[in-house]
């Protein structure tokens, strides 16, 4: 979703997904890929990786989905460039957190990639009109991410 976003626009930026609870190599949960299918997305081929250090520090802005992913990826060196999603793309401080589907039905999915798809879009908005100083973009979700 946010690479077709990205491409669209132009932008030379790098996106990555990682979460704070994910184990290495896992696939999107059944319920991710069957919304992502109805959003002409395919996720079959998607592995989860863990957040690192190393991930951190090679992005030039982390954007988390809620408050414990930010301070995780903060505490692993990125404070001056990690911020929850919601408030990136608001250029605010709400501290609104997105939900976590994970475990939750299909409903909860689809409200999820329907927020997501909004914040994501003001996102690249605001990173096309110059809000982010660097190339890269980083992501930190949960733990399915």
């Amino acid at each position: 979703m946010t690479r077709a976003l990205v491409r669209a626009r132009g932008l030379d930026v790098q996106v990555s997904s990682a979460g704070t609870s994910a184990t290495d190599g896992s696939p999107a949960s059944d319920g991710a890929i069957l919304v992502g299918l109805e959003r002409s997305l395919d996720l079959s081929a998607h592995r989860a990786r863990a957040l690192t250090g190393a991930l951190v520090a090679a992005a030039d802005l982390v954007l988390c989905m809620g408050v414990h992913h930010a301070e995780r990826a903060r505490a692993l060196g990125g404070a001056s460039r990690t911020f929850l999603l919601s408030d990136y793309a608001a250029d605010a401080t709400t501290g609104h957190s997105l939900s976590d589907p994970f475990g939750g039905d299909l409903d909860a999915y689809r409200e999820t990639a329907d927020e997501l798809q909004v914040v994501l879009a003001r996102v690249v908005e605001r990173l096309a009109a110059g809000g982010a100083a660097g190339g890269a973009a980083g992501g930190a979700a949960a733990g399915s991410a």
